[in-house]
């Protein structure tokens, strides 16, 4: 057998060698992953006018929408996705293709939305007279007829995109742009007598450089009484099976389908999710997958495959619309998907984020302080300024009240706001809405036993309750009166249903989740449109939140440090698989936390150094802030140099380390683990963070995927501040990259052409 031969180079804990390629074996241990690269020739299903891949560069995909008069027809089009609508004689999606891989979504036509007005279902558009439904015929639909009870066609509007929230910030942010595309949108009414003057318009909005639809209803009550909004459907789409079964049963919970798949090419996500679930298909509450008797050559017995389509919220929403009013749907994203890969379609997630909600690639260093009085304040505010933290945000616990809105407390605020401004630091604070009692008379009621408790945590205010709606005030005054840039709400509105009569901000039980669910919205809206920062742990990113929890629990602090190292990693690794860095926290308790003694803390500082510098290293290494939460960020010289050399080197490499997240090894402390982020477009194309919780050396050569960086046949490798070393991509975009690791350490490797 060959020796081992070994480069002279060594560099900190780890070192790039030299293996005789015969002698060892590589292990297959990074991802492997299943794309369509565009090198490849054989694309005879794939669209030709999609040239290159736009997870890599999107520059070329412009939205445009156009009309084929000749075909009565309007087509929403940017070379990725394709949606057209004929127009005659009323509106009807029948065509809806993904460009990337040539799939077709749409297997028959339906109503363009649904409403369900003072009790009875009334559609929106659509064709009817199809037959078969396991396909769609261009030929057939001229003999299509328009529905005899449903609003019909009246206009449409072409228009430039404009944002959703005009989101201000003075932070440091990925992406501070919005996002640009077209919006189509149709107009409606009924020949009804019952539906006289009642306008829906249904809106498209197609965006440059996305697979995406974004769809919403307007309603405008102009009949001169009150009707009651029962509900609204704002997607029908019938999509192709995602397999076929002759038995199974599709589930109606609107998450899964017990034995047979939903369908995988389409990804949605509404402003409609809530449950402290921290994972948006769990908070989901708007998606649902239903079965289609109509399609009556299906393969499944009972007609009970999953592959209808309807978006609209769980609960009714029970809206009376006055006269002159105007109602809004929810908002849903239709992202088209091109893979199976998992990491891919994380990749398309995270796309979409951040490009159509960029406040979420806002990323501010802060830290969480446990303060008893002014002066902790004051220090902390100092100790971030020396350090290199930018934000400083008053944790639970802390003796700030931000319901206080007496001139007292204010200019309490106000002073130690202003004192932070002048240091160049933001300051926020920690404040808890649901998981509390109020009052009888304040909180949500059951409409089961007419009296408070059985909420989602247990007791909860209604936030349409008089405090509730006092609440919001308060917190609007302070914010504004003490210039507070940033807004910690703990246990926003979960999704509680109140069966009060009496309580000023919902008419009775059945408005009671929507108007709540608005509430805790416009108080988003605003704090997103007034450069206010928020952090919330559940699912409200398309209403304006900037970051959620990754995902832990929180027993896990009392652990010791050792195993709250691995477990971090796994949760960095678990919780990033469909977000962007910026938009998850994790959590760093530097003193006594849920328990455990001397082995689980970190205080004090200087006696824990080395476990204080990875900690931080493994967060601010993956692009996320922890709470860092204690009365300091450092107790001696040595100790704020640490803290200053981490946050140096994440400011140094800040545009990489907030770039999207390739999975290499999950950590489960028996060998190697790491990550690697990837953007094309930086001239740092990726950097990898390696770690060995291993008490000896490890030597592995490790396979490193590179397609996502763009780098197509070569890549120089630089660890921390070494020499770089070229590698030759293989035909399927990865390299063999041989370490040695010393023992309990960690590196990173930065990645250029």
């Amino acid at each position: 057998m060959k020796r081992l031969i070994f480069s002279a180079i060594t560099v900190s804990a780890f070192s790039l060698i030299m293996f005789n390629s015969t002698a060892v074996k590589a292990q297959n241990v990074g991802q492997t992953l299943k794309v369509w690269p565009t090198s490849v020739k054989s694309k005879a299903s794939v669209n030709r006018s999609v040239k290159k891949d736009w997870l890599l560069d999107n520059s070329a995909y412009l939205a445009r929408i156009y009309a084929i008069p000749e075909k009565k027809e309007l087509v929403l089009d940017n070379g990725l996705l394709k949606r057209t609508f004929r127009i005659s004689p009323d509106v009807a999606c029948v065509d809806f293709l993904n460009q990337i891989t040539g799939q077709q979504l749409l297997r028959a036509i339906k109503p363009e939305a649904r409403l369900v007005i003072d009790g009875q279902n009334y559609n929106v558009g659509g064709l009817y007279g199809q037959k078969e439904h396991a396909y769609l015929l261009p030929s057939w639909i001229d003999d299509f007829k328009a529905g005899d009870s449903s609003f019909h066609y009246v206009s449409h509007q072409i228009t430039e995109l404009t944002p959703f929230l005009n989101w201000k910030t003075k932070m440091w942010a990925g992406n501070k742009q919005q996002p640009a595309g077209k919006v189509l949108s149709f107009t409606y009414q009924s020949d009804l007598p019952a539906l006289k003057n009642i306008q829906v318009q249904v809106n498209y909005a197609i965006y440059d450089g996305l697979p995406l639809i974004s769809k919403w209803l307007t309603l405008k009550n102009n009949s001169g009484k009150t009707v009651q909004l029962d509900q609204v459907v704002n997607e029908v789409l019938a999509v192709v099976e995602e397999e076929s079964a002759v038995v199974g049963a599709a589930s109606l919970d609107n998450k899964t389908a017990r034995g047979m798949k939903v369908p995988q090419g389409i990804y949605l996500e509404s402003n409609f999710a809530f449950n402290n679930a921290m994972r948006y298909p769990i908070s989901d509450q708007s998606t649902h997958w239903k079965v289609d008797k109509s399609y009556t050559s299906q393969v499944n017995y009972d007609y009970q495959t999953p592959c209808l389509l309807e978006v609209h919220p769980t609960r009714d929403i029970g809206i009376p619309l006055k006269d002159g009013a105007t109602f809004q749907s929810i908002r849903t994203n239709e992202l088209l998907m091109d893979s199976y890969d998992r990491e891919r379609r994380g990749l398309a997630i995270r796309k979409m984020y951040r490009t159509t909600m960029p406040w979420t690639t806002a990323n501010p260093i802060f830290m969480h302080l446990v303060s008893k009085n002014d002066d902790q304040v004051r220090t902390a505010i100092d100790q971030c300024a020396v350090t290199g933290y930018e934000a400083l945000i008053l944790s639970f616990g802390s003796h700030c009240n931000m319901e206080d809105t007496t001139a007292t407390n204010i200019n309490k605020w106000k002073t130690l706001s202003d004192y932070a401004h002048s240091k160049g630091i933001f300051i926020g604070s920690y404040s808890l809405f649901s998981s509390r009692k109020i009052s009888d008379a304040d909180d949500v009621i059951d409409p089961k036993t007419g009296k408070p408790g059985a909420a989602f945590f247990g007791n909860a205010p209604c936030f349409g309750s008089k405090w509730g709606l006092g609440y919001l005030k308060s917190l609007k005054t302070f914010m504004s009166k003490t210039g507070f840039d940033i807004f910690e709400n703990d246990g926003p509105y979960p999704g509680d249903v109140c069966a009060s009569t009496t309580h000023p901000g919902h008419e009775g039980l059945e408005d009671s989740q929507w108007k709540q669910m608005e509430l805790q919205k416009s108080l988003y809206h605003w704090c997103n449109e007034q450069g206010i920062y928020v952090n919330a742990p559940d699912w409200y990113f398309m209403d304006g939140i900037n970051k959620i929890g990754i995902g832990y629990r929180e027993v896990n602090f009392s652990l010791s440090r050792e195993q709250q190292m691995i477990l971090n990693r796994q949760n960095i690794f678990d919780g990033t698989w469909d977000e962007i860095p910026s938009m998850v926290w994790g959590f760093v308790p530097l003193t006594k936390y849920q328990g455990g003694g001397p082995e689980a803390v970190l205080e004090p500082l200087k006696d824990h150094l080395k476990d204080y510098e990875q900690l931080m290293m493994q967060y601010y290494g993956a692009g996320i802030q922890a709470c860092y939460r204690g009365p300091r960020l450092y107790d001696t010289d040595e100790t704020k140099e640490t803290v200053q050399k981490v946050i140096n080197w994440y400011k140094g490499n800040r545009e990489i380390l907030n770039a999207d997240i390739i999975h290499l090894r999950r950590a489960d402390g028996r060998d190697w683990d790491g990550l690697m982020h990837v953007n094309p477009r930086l001239k740092s194309k990726g950097m990898i963070l390696l770690y060995n919780p291993l008490k000896e050396e490890i030597r592995r050569v490790i396979k490193v995927p590179l397609y996502y960086t763009g780098l197509k046949t070569t890549a120089s490798l630089s660890v921390e501040n070494g020499v770089p070393k070229k590698y030759t991509l293989d035909r399927d975009y990865n390299i063999s990259v041989p370490l040695v690791m010393k023992p309990e350490s960690y590196t990173w490797i930065k990645i250029t052409e």
